[in-house]
């Protein structure tokens, strides 16, 4: 009965510890790009979109599905990172293995 209890004791701490890290992941960015840096954006470890930044010389009025594509890639760049983030983070208590649901 002992090594159950010493055994609830650790995944207790065990959760505590990922439930921690997942809530750091919000505090944590990455950064995404495309045309040379012309769009960047900025994701927290939640995949939530915290900003976008177009400089000028990539607005052209005659070629709008160029920016889309620019912004787009960059967005999809970002979360890819946002993912990798997640992954790196929170496979440290997971072994590696996905977990539906936890990251």
């Amino acid at each position: 009965m002992n090594n159950m209890n010493q055994m609830m004791k650790q995944v207790k701490k065990m959760q505590e510890q990922m439930l921690k890290a997942q809530e750091e992941l919000g505090n944590k960015t990455v950064e995404g790009s495309s045309g040379g840096g012309v769009v960047t954006v900025q994701v927290n470890g939640h995949k939530k979109l915290l900003s976008i930044e177009i400089k000028p010389e990539a607005v052209d009025p005659e070629d709008v599905e160029m920016l889309q594509d620019l912004v787009l890639t960059a967005v999809n760049d970002a979360l890819t990172k946002a993912e990798e983030l997640a992954s790196s983070d929170m496979g440290k208590f997971t072994g590696g293995m996905k977990i539906p649901g936890l990251f």
